[in-house]
This record gives C-alpha cells, structure tokens and sequence, in this order.
C-alpha cells in the first residue's frame, strides 16, 4: 500500500507539472518577445521609420516607434510590453510632434496576447478589431503586420518592415 501510495504521488506530481508549464506556455511570457530587441530602420509614407526596443526586464518590454518625413518628425509611438497573469499585453500610444498624446491621457491602445511561436508573437486589440503579428523572418529583418476580419478569416498586410541598424 505504501509503494501504491508513492507511485500515485510521483504521477500526480509529474503530471501536475507537465500541465503547470504547459499552461504557462500557452499563457506567453516577455521572453516570447526578446526577438524584437534591437534598433531596426524601415520607410513609411516616403519617409523613414526607426523602432527601438530595449530586452525585457522585470515585468516590462519597452519600446518606441519614430516616424519622420522631409526631416521632421510626423509621429512618435510608444509601445509597451507588460507581463500580466493572463500573458503579455501590449499597451501602446501615439504623440504628434511636440509630444501631444493621440488618445486620452488615461488612454492607449491595448492588446491582448493569443499566441507565440518562435521569432512571432501575435496579439489582438481588446475590441477584437485588430490583430498584430510582430514577426523576425531573419536575424537582419523584422515585419508588423496588421490584421483585420474579412468574410469571416483574418487578413494580414504588411504595416512596417525594418531592417536591423549595425
């Protein structure tokens, strides 16, 4: 009886951990997006586009977004990674030059993480409107695109593609 006992404790155990990390998993953490660190340049609306992301590092992945044309910045973005019980959510706003917030003071775009994959992570805005797949498809490169429904199936393009600053 006493070996019995034993034995279902050792599977038990074993199985609970099994699941405990596969829930973790599916679940996401920061270093599902360690892939975006780096300071990457692309073009945007015939002007160029720099985004920089610093590693994680306690509960945050922080990053920044600057769009410029004819010399001048026509749009800043801050794009904030935060570890949450339920995944990452990545909360992001926008300023016009002279840093004028986009939203509300108390408001930013929010979205909920769905899944990674490596060098991929995909997230959804709170309102189910908008997908976002941030994407390395090589060590020099890394693509955002934009998701939106359409007859029922999710549709991507290309919002920004960047290639890594040496």
């Amino acid at each position: 009886m006493n070996k019995l006992f034993w034995l279902f404790l050792l599977c038990f155990t074993t199985s609970f951990t099994s699941y405990a990390q596969i829930s973790k998993a599916a679940k996401g953490s920061l270093s599902d997006m360690r892939f975006l660190e780096g300071h990457w340049r692309g073009t945007f609306n015939g002007g160029p586009i720099d985004a920089v992301w610093i590693a994680p590092a306690g509960d945050n992945l922080t990053g920044f977004i600057r769009m410029m044309k004819d010399d001048k910045v026509t749009m800043y973005e801050m794009l904030i990674f935060e570890q949450t019980e339920q995944g990452p959510i990545a909360l992001v706003k926008h300023f016009k030059p002279g840093l004028i917030g986009q939203e509300e003071k108390d408001k930013q775009d929010r979205y909920s993480f769905i899944e990674a994959k490596k060098d991929n992570a995909l997230f959804e805005k709170e309102d189910g409107s908008i997908r976002i797949i941030y994407e390395k498809p090589s060590n020099d490169q890394l693509v955002i695109q934009r998701g939106q429904q359409k007859d029922g199936k999710w549709v991507f393009s290309n919002l920004f593609e960047f290639s890594r600053v040496k």
